[in-house]
This record gives structure tokens, sequence and C-alpha cells, in this order.
């Protein structure tokens, strides 16, 4: 198991692409805690984990607070005893990314941000979010320098569409928007530059997760990998 003993925060992880990557990091041997707003949600998560033999523990954590974001690692490290791993799903957080692994076992880490094709592409209507994703890629090359002397590795997963709750919402709206039908907003807006007009799944991105958590070194850090049936091409 390419994770075995390593202890793994997953945040946003009661549901869609988060909640993938912390059972698929559950099933390689990790200790996962599974944080979200939604506390009864990450609970439910975790039981799912616990129930297929694997060992979680539900977190609740608001991302947009320092202190929340605090709290909830600290309560990991008095559960399983330090951070190995951290995939930055949720939203936009607040991140000290190196003085959270300071208290923890010493181990290094591997510091995982969602990205999106956004990170590298811009699309209309969407300024605000393009903008951000952007960031995520100048904050991981600055954690990558500042943490490899730490042993800390930082990169970004940037997905295409994939069909979760908030792409599923986007899809009327954007229909509403440009005057055209759901299914057109599909084929011609969120899938045309795909090879294969195919969206990219929770499991795709679960694969790029584990790979960027399991990674032996330092070697694979500072970097941003596109997972989008050929959508950007780099």
């Amino acid at each position: 198991m390419r994770l075995k003993d390593k202890v793994a925060i997953v945040t946003g992880a009661a549901s869609g692409i988060g909640k993938e990557i912390a059972l698929t990091y559950a099933r390689e041997g990790a200790k996962v805690a599974v944080a979200d707003l939604d506390k009864g949600a990450a609970d439910a998560a975790a039981g799912e984990i616990r129930a297929a033999g694997g060992q979680a523990l539900g977190i609740a954590m608001d991302v947009t607070s320092e202190q929340a974001v605090n709290d909830g690692v600290a309560a990991v490290v008095a559960a399983f005893g330090g951070v190995d791993v951290l995939v930055s799903n949720a939203g936009i957080q607040i991140v000290h990314p190196l003085e959270e692994f300071s208290y923890g076992s010493g181990r290094g880490g591997s510091i995982i941000y969602m990205g999106s094709v956004h990170s590298k592409e811009a699309s209309v209507l969407k300024a605000p979010y393009v903008t951000a994703k952007h960031g995520l890629i100048g904050l991981a090359k600055g954690v990558a320098k500042e943490g490899a002397k730490y042993g800390v590795r930082a990169n970004v997963i940037c997905p295409g569409f994939v069909r979760t709750p908030l792409v599923e919402k986007q899809i009327p709206q954007q229909a509403k928007t440009l005057g055209i039908s759901e299914q057109d907003v599909v084929k011609k807006v969120m899938l045309k530059d795909t090879v294969d007009g195919e969206f990219t799944t929770v499991a795709d991105v679960a694969e790029v997760a584990l790979l960027f958590a399991s990674f032996p070194s330092n070697a694979l850090t500072g970097q941003s990998l596109v997972v989008s049936h050929g959508w950007f091409m780099q």
C-alpha cells in the first residue's frame, strides 16, 4: 500500500472529489481526517472508511477561519500523531503549512492544492474563480521552495470539469446567461476542448492526488498537473 501509516487531512472531503480522495487514501493504508464544514457528513464519510476496514476521523473545519484550521489540525495530530499529507480541496484556505507541520512528527509531508484547468486557462463568466485558481500555482511554488528544507512538497492538481454538485449547478446557470440549451453548455462550452467529449471523474482526480501524496522524494514539488481529457495541453 502506497500510503501505509501516513496521516492525511483532506478538506471538503464529505462529498465529491474530496471524498473520493479520502476513500482512495484509506484504501492505500492512510489514516484519513475527513474535514468538512458539515460535521455530520464528515462523520458519515469517515464511518464509511472505517466500515471498509480503514482508519478515519471526521473533523468540523471552516477553511476560511484560521483558528478553525489550526484547531482541526491539532485534533488530527492528537488523534493520529502527526500529519504527512494535506489536500487543500475546499475553497480558499488560510494556510501556514510550515508552522503546522513543525509540531507534527517531523516526517516531512506533501501539500496538495486543488486547482483547476482554470489555474492555467480562462473562461468567460469566471474571472474571480480564474484569479483564485491561478494564484494557487504561485502559492504552491512558494511553499515548495520554502518547505524544501523541512522535507515538505507542494503541488497542484488541475482538473477539468467534474460532475460534482458545483458543476451541475453551473449548467443551468450558464444556459440561462448564454441563451443556449443545457446540452449545448455541456458539449459546446464545458467539454468542447477535450479530446473525447468526456467529463473528468472524481476517480481520475483521486489517482493524481495519490501520485502526489505517495511520491518518494522532493523531485516532484512545485508542479501542477492537468487532468482534463486533453483540455489545455502543456
